[in-house]
């Protein structure tokens, strides 16, 4: 099986890897099991699987939906997808790279553009995905603070809560917010963001490019693309990405004190997913947010 054979017959390729006719090499991934692919032309892919079958249904038909969304823009590096099937994703190769204060000032100034080329509502077309959990789509024309109260941080609060991820207090906090949301300002149109930017999903290829994968793309705040890459330790050289990011088109005013309002959705999403070992972040981001 060579590139233009499984472009033409993408439906295929389980066969061919059931019957081991394809090189694969295990690489590290998240929720999903992911290996490399050598094909007979030499060409690699990346493909990534759930665990065990089937995958939660429409997972992966949102990630190709995003990813070509993304792509479509001609604004970042966004690997293109060859293969989208129910149970598997199959994507252009990226070789790692290291980052450097030179690829970072691109991808912001990239990324800038990407948030311009917009999006006709906050949401999406598709059903979506975030991690291992769905994320409501759901259209609507703002403010933007409503929709994300409702569709970004309500769910996921819930989900915690349920599980017990989450305090009393904890969701009371988060509650106040939710029940204020217009009061922290930064509306604007929607833009069209990764939404699922933490600095993993930040890929530093060999070819001195940063390129955006795993996504959770849709109409939303720029600045939840921002706040996101300063999560966990942050991104290497994020001054130099917003630094560029703000020459091409500059934030309004207060978006620092926004931040923590952004990161808010990314860290119920995890304790909602993982547990409570998020707890301490999520009470953090809602106390800063309510200082503000």
């Amino acid at each position: 099986m060579d590139l233009a054979y499984l472009r033409a017959h993408p439906q295929h390729l389980p066969a061919f890897l059931t019957h081991q006719r394809i090189r694969e090499t295990p690489v590290a991934a998240g929720v999903c099991t992911a290996r490399r692919l050598t094909l007979d032309d030499g060409t690699s892919l990346f493909a990534k699987s759930w665990p065990s079958d089937p995958a939660p249904d429409g997972m992966f038909a949102a990630e190709a939906a995003s990813l070509r969304w993304l792509r479509s823009a001609g604004a970042v590096p966004v690997p293109e997808v060859i293969v989208a099937l129910p149970d598997l994703l199959a994507l252009e190769w990226i070789t790692p790279g290291s980052p450097t204060r030179a690829s970072a000032e691109e991808f912001g100034r990239s990324l800038a553009s990407l948030h311009r080329a917009g999006a006709d509502s906050f949401g999406a077309a598709w059903p979506g995905w975030i991690g291992p959990l769905p994320l409501d789509n759901t259209v609507g024309d703002g403010p933007w603070g409503t929709w994300f109260a409702s569709r970004r941080l309500l769910p996921y609060l819930r989900v915690s809560a349920d599980r017990g991820a989450l305090s009393g207090d904890d969701v009371t906090a988060v509650e106040l917010i939710l029940s204020t949301i217009d009061g922290y300002g930064g509306e604007e149109r929607p833009a069209r963001i990764h939404g699922d930017l933490w600095p993993g999903n930040l890929l530093w290829g060999a070819d001195g490019r940063g390129w955006l994968v795993d996504p959770a793309a849709h109409g939303g705040h720029r600045e939840t693309d921002l706040a996101t890459l300063a999560l966990f330790g942050g991104v290497p050289h994020l001054d130099v990405i917003i630094g560029a990011y703000r020459e091409v088109w500059p934030l309004k005013d207060g978006w620092e004190a926004r931040v923590p309002l952004h990161q808010l959705h990314l860290l119920l999403v995890h304790t909602a997913a993982f547990g409570s070992g998020y707890r301490p972040a999520v009470r953090a981001a809602a106390d800063a947010v309510l200082r503000a």
